[in-house]
């Protein structure tokens, strides 16, 4: 009796401390459970173009010293335009802003999607715990940082935003808004943030969506498991409508564990497989746009778990944006091959920085798409190395050390959108916008 007291003793310690681990508060440092607040006194004037509030966020930054402009990127398929500005083609004229063009959509625009998937990098760790130590000090401030990732948004003019590491919730909240963005935001439980000083709270997922086009038909949020445990990694899920059209479609994003080695791979994997299984049950058959900061390269398990679920049909876009049509809608029946394939197309990073351990420039980030209901039309691409600099991200030109993925898809015709199990939570997201809910926060 008293060796199996001793086992259930060990193993119920074992199971405290897996938990733990896995929240990521194996931690001697105290919490420090500061709100967002820092952004409080900012004030955007009302009624500004797009145009308009990047001219007046860049001289609100302005610390008088000349530094270089944002890094310009272009898109896979790039048109020369003139001043006209057709259904499709978005480009912003500024001086200090990088020129991002994109072809005009074929087919109806108001069918077309452009999402916009990011890990903006956490003010807090960024600045006090990821160790970039070839960054400028003065690069990692946030009086400029923040303007910079205002104006990789806002230059790309996305529909959907997908976002990762917020810990200033409200300053995009206000500067988006004022460009009729409204936004979900869900912390992470035990965000690695609240043990540093000078945090500005949790840092978390956030979905914003422009509110002229679509809207939001209900949403719900996930703390993921591992083994049925709770781990510190979380996903949003929002159903969101055409205005136009009234087609729906559902939108994921998530950001799962970082660091490296085996066992972390095989804890993602995990995590993927629970982010599956809540998607499924949220989206039903609604097509899907699932994307985020995945924290693994497209040789880990988790890549092939995804793009080999039987729950979804799934494409990963920029491995499949240079492909045919056909070729898309006709993979290999070998998933083992199709798997194989799609890791040989993925960009070869999305992600590069030194931090104090070297050098780091692989593929983490990912937008999957369901591809008999939608089509990738366009991918924005990434700089060079040589235009990144040697230095490499986060950067005077560049605020974080992920870069953006944004990715056109047009709707496909299919059968009318059903409500699914997010109906019920429709009319309780109409009903607190602007509102705190148990799901965390919708403004």
């Amino acid at each position: 009796m008293k060796l199996i007291s001793t086992f259930v003793f060990l193993l119920v310690a074992f199971y405290k401390f897996f938990k733990k681990w896995l929240m990521g508060s194996f931690n001697s440092a105290p919490k420090i459970n500061n709100v967002d607040s820092q952004d409080d006194g900012l004030e955007v004037p009302k009624g500004l173009s797009t145009t308009a509030v990047l001219h007046h966020v860049m001289k609100a930054g302005s610390t008088g010293n000349q530094q270089p402009s944002l890094l310009s990127r272009g898109f896979l398929k790039p048109r020369v335009m003139d001043e006209d500005v057709t259904d499709g083609l978005r480009c912003l004229n500024l001086n200090a802003v990088s020129r991002v063009c994109s072809a005009p959509i074929e087919g109806d625009s108001s069918q077309n999607i452009r999402l916009l998937q990011w890990n903006i990098l956490s003010q807090t760790l960024g600045q006090h715990n990821d160790g970039f130590v070839r960054c400028p000090e003065e690069a990692l401030d946030w009086q400029h940082r923040k303007y910079l990732i205002v104006q990789e948004i806002l230059q790309n003019q996305p529909d959907v935003i997908c976002l990762q590491e917020v810990d200033h919730f409200k300053f995009l909240q206000t500067v988006l808004g004022s460009q009729n963005y409204a936004g979900i935001f869900f912390p992470k439980p035990d965000s690695p943030c609240l043990y540093i000083e000078q945090n500005n709270g949790p840092d978390g997922c956030a979905v914003f969506y422009k509110r002229d086009k679509l809207q939001l038909m209900g949403y719900d949020t996930r703390v993921l498991e591992v083994w049925r445990v709770q781990s510190n990694q979380v996903a949003i899920a929002a159903r969101l409508q055409l205005k136009s059209s009234g087609r729906e479609f559902c939108v994921c994003t998530t950001h799962l564990k970082a660091r490296h080695g085996a066992l972390l791979a095989k804890l993602r994997n995990e995590q993927g497989r629970d982010l599956m299984r809540f998607v499924k049950q949220f989206a039903g058959e609604t097509p899907l746009l699932l994307c985020g900061d995945f924290n693994a390269e497209p040789i880990e398990p988790i890549y092939a778990t995804i793009l080999g679920c039987d729950l979804f049909k799934l494409g990963s876009a920029y491995a499949d944006v240079k492909l045919e049509r056909e070729q898309i809608l006709q993979p290999s029946e070998d998933v083992n091959e199709f798997v194989s394939q799609s890791i040989k197309r993925e960009p070869p990073y999305t992600t590069w920085k030194i931090r104090e351990e070297g050098e780091e420039c692989h593929t983490i980030d990912y937008v999957f798409y369901t591809p008999e209901q939608l089509k990738i039309k366009n991918c924005l691409e990434f700089p060079t190395g040589e235009e990144i600099g040697k230095n490499r991200t986060p950067s005077y030109q560049y605020p974080s050390d992920h870069f953006s993925l944004v990715c056109d898809f047009e709707l496909l015709d299919g059968p009318p959108a059903t409500t699914g199990s997010s109906g019920d939570q429709a009319d309780k997201t109409s009903d607190s916008e602007g509102e705190s809910s148990k799901h965390g926060n919708i403004q």
